[in-house]
């Protein structure tokens, strides 16, 4: 034997009804605090979840502060905390690196000045390390 739900309205009766602010209010706070859920609302009173989510947008504490909650384990935080050390590790490195490309041209561009020669084009000249036979132009 079932029994029926006090709330259980006809179509033309839903259409007609109209929930307080104060009401949604309190359905948006259950919901935010994990004491009922979208579904569970939506059973209960007969409302389409379209209508929760929009109470839900309208009410939302969260939606005020325009702040996101993000919820992560321990493992999450700690791989984020290694992965950004990571990183800034290896800036530090390219840093480094081009530091000494940096040096090193200006090297061979006071070597030039110096020794009034084009290192640069004197450095590849393209004979290979093989046979050291040149090929005819």
């Amino acid at each position: 034997m079932s029994t029926k739900n006090p709330f259980e309205l006809t179509s033309a009766e839903r259409k007609n009804r109209w929930f307080s602010d104060e009401f949604r209010q309190k359905k948006v706070r259950d919901i935010e605090r994990g004491i009922s859920t979208v579904s569970e609302v939506c059973k209960a009173y007969q409302v389409s979840k379209t209508s929760v989510y929009r109470w839900i947008d309208t009410f939302a504490v969260m939606k005020e502060k325009k702040e996101r909650l993000i919820v992560e384990s321990k493992s999450e935080a700690a791989l984020i905390k290694r992965l950004r050390e990571d990183l800034a590790e290896a800036q530090r490195k390219i840093g480094q690196q081009q530091i000494l490309i940096d040096y090193k041209d200006k090297l061979i561009e006071i070597a030039e000045e110096h020794y009034k020669i084009d290192i640069k084009k004197n450095s590849s000249s393209g004979s290979s390390a093989g046979s050291g036979k040149k090929e005819k132009s």
